[in-house]
């Protein structure tokens, strides 16, 4: 059963860093590109990070590069979002994402607040 599960949110001040993590289980991790959403009330969900299957290469939206780093741990089976330099507008609930071909896979989501 493929699992995708969240965690690290909660509230932080304006320019404060954060850091998510993705538990992935079920499928063969290092074959699959990962990535992270997110969606604010009122705006659809949006990307802000892609990673290539073991890690090669990230991709990053021009509203998060520089501040955003996409990581995983094939290891531990475990995708990361660090998030520095963090806005009010970052405020949003965070979502791992993995297209494994046949299917989609959505994580329950993890809330982040930035505010003072």
């Amino acid at each position: 059963q493929v699992k995708l599960v969240e965690s690290g949110g909660g509230l932080v001040q304006p320019g404060g860093s954060l850091r998510l993590s993705c538990a992935a289980s079920g499928f063969a991790f290092s074959m699959y590109a990962m990535s992270w959403y997110r969606q604010a009330p009122g705006k659809e969900r949006e990307l802000v990070a892609t990673i290539t299957s073991e890690g090669q290469s990230t991709n990053y939206p021009d509203s998060v590069k520089g501040r955003f780093t996409i990581s995983r741990d094939i290891a531990m089976n475990t995708l990361y979002l660090r998030m520095n330099s963090l806005k009010p507008e970052d405020t949003a609930k965070y979502y791992c994402y993995a297209d494994l071909g046949y299917r989609t896979f959505w994580g329950q989501g993890t809330q982040v607040t930035v505010s003072s």
